[in-house]
């Protein structure tokens, strides 16, 4: 018997109830919560063994969905126009965080990662559900991230419900770029 894979109504339903869902992304797939609910977010740390202070990575179906998160007013317009140059699509950058943004998606820093998809499965989900999610690998810290929907339950179980759709096919994570300083981290 293959994996449970749920519809995107099923999958936005568990967002609602700040439950841990995983989704196909541009390479891999991800966990994702609702990012305004700390419940959510704790449980998906404690799911990946990972330390609240690395701060996580918003994923979008477009850039006015991250604006209740980012200080879109501390960005020049030479920034903008440098990050717009890669959006839509599989890079991630790190802007600077409003003072509101909880400490749960920012960890240590006064900084966000955030990324505006050019994945269907990504937009449709974040459109359905009307706000951008949490994103982080599919993989317990220090493990490889999962491909695949099977490998996903394999690690996790039926801790939480995997979105129907395929990976796009990218072989790296998405690059992960500094629009303060221009440093690519990954």
């Amino acid at each position: 018997m293959g994996p449970v894979i749920y519809s995107l109504e099923e999958c936005v339903r568990y967002l609602n109830q700040s439950m841990v869902i995983s989704y196909p992304t541009e390479a891999i797939f991800g966990l994702g919560c609702d990012p305004n609910s700390k419940v959510a977010v704790t449980h998906l740390l404690s799911l990946k063994k990972r330390s609240i202070q690395k701060g996580l990575i918003l994923i979008a179906a477009n850039y006015d969905q991250l604006i209740p998160w980012v200080a879109d007013e501390k960005l020049s317009y030479d920034q903008k126009s440098l990050m717009f140059s890669k959006w839509p699509g599989p890079v991630t950058w790190i802007l600077p965080a409003r003072s509101t943004t909880p400490y749960w998606l920012t960890g240590r820093f006064s900084t966000l990662a955030v990324r505006v998809s050019n994945h269907p499965s990504v937009i449709n989900l974040c459109m359905a559900y009307g706000a951008p999610l949490v994103s982080t690998s599919a993989n317990i810290s220090s493990f490889p991230p999962c491909r695949h929907a099977s490998e996903v339950l394999s690690h996790f179980g039926n801790d939480f419900p995997v979105c129907a759709g395929e990976t796009g096919g990218l072989q790296r994570p998405s690059e992960i770029r500094n629009i303060l300083t221009g440093e690519c981290i990954r």
